[in-house]
């Protein structure tokens, strides 16, 4: 390992990843609680996928949301469990500078898509609940399909500047990055110049994409709250609010590890580094796994068909 510890280069063709920095001995055990969190968040969202697909009364909105919801944390946590793994199991740890950028323009871009994919399950939620008469006519499937749209594109277009930022910095001090993916800040700090733009840019997209989606979630839930108090029932102002409660779920998995996350890799300097990563980890693993546990116990649909596939298969 010293002899990537001090090179000179511009570009480096490689760069060369530590996993959990000190840590190492304790790779393999702190693989086997994340080799299951990613079996479980393949099979609940292949499960998912596959029920909404197969069962026809599940062709609705807030179920094609829920699937590309579904979608997105596969290929989230593909981007970055795999290398991990091959980290910890076979010491694989060099990631070429192209494959680098790569992953972190897809880390970053999918993030705010399961971010805007929440905001359009709020909207969801907001048209069933205050204008269920209109639900069918004002969420077709051609207006589901330009969300999603929209949703890639914003996310997309975001993300682009972290590659071409992290691109364009001289690295001259190492290409080791304490860290088990190609993480924006992780890597940038191994430039040798200021890089205030790429930190201020990191800040302003976190702040941005949760402060803008975090406010139209909220003015949903303004007025679903609203309607909500209007129901001359309790049991029934309680059954409407039952069904947010997994979108409610699903916005705590998200949000509350990303935040966490990103401001303690910001401001937390005092915060041992290993366990800086390690909350990092489990930032990309909480969704992916979450989400589809949340929607297949508290979804009656989802639910029943699971047991009906469990109950087939015993039989």
């Amino acid at each position: 390992m010293s002899d990537y510890n001090r090179t000179d280069f511009t570009n480096p063709s490689t760069f060369i990843l530590r996993g959990i920095p000190g840590l190492e001995a304790a790779h393999i055990w702190i693989s086997i609680p994340f080799c299951a969190m990613y079996a479980i968040a393949v099979l609940g969202n292949f499960s998912i996928l596959f029920i909404v697909k197969t069962e026809q009364s599940l062709h609705e909105p807030m179920f094609y949301f829920l699937c590309m919801l579904a979608i997105t944390d596969l290929v989230m946590s593909a981007s970055t469990i795999p290398k991990m793994l091959s980290i910890f199991w076979f010491n694989s740890r060099e990631i070429s500078f192209t494959a680098c950028l790569t992953q972190m323009y897809f880390v970053h871009s999918l993030s705010g898509m399961e971010s805007g994919i929440l905001v359009a399950m709020a909207f969801d939620r907001y048209v069933a609940i205050c204008d269920p008469l209109r639900h069918s006519s004002t969420l077709t499937n051609s207006v589901v399909a330009k969300i999603g749209l929209a949703v890639v594109l914003r996310s997309g277009i975001l993300a682009l500047p972290y590659p071409f930022l992290v691109r364009q910095w001289p690295y001259c001090r190492t290409n080791i990055i304490p860290h088990f993916y190609c993480q924006h800040i992780a890597v940038v700090k191994l430039a040798c110049t200021d890089i205030r733009i790429s930190s201020y840019y990191g800040l302003f997209d976190l702040l941005f994409v949760i402060g803008m989606d975090g406010f139209f979630i909220a003015i949903s839930y303004i007025q679903i709250l609203r309607a909500i108090f209007r129901l001359p029932t309790k049991d029934a102002r309680l059954k409407t609010f039952g069904t947010c409660i997994s979108h409610l779920c699903a916005i705590s998995a998200l949000y509350v590890p990303d935040l966490f996350s990103s401001l303690m890799f910001r401001f937390g300097h005092n915060v041992p580094l290993h366990f800086l990563v390690l909350i990092s980890g489990v930032y990309h693993m909480v969704p992916p796994v979450l989400h589809p546990i949340i929607y297949g116990v508290r979804t009656k649909q989802i639910r029943g068909r699971l047991l009906e596939l469990f109950t087939h298969k015993d039989t």
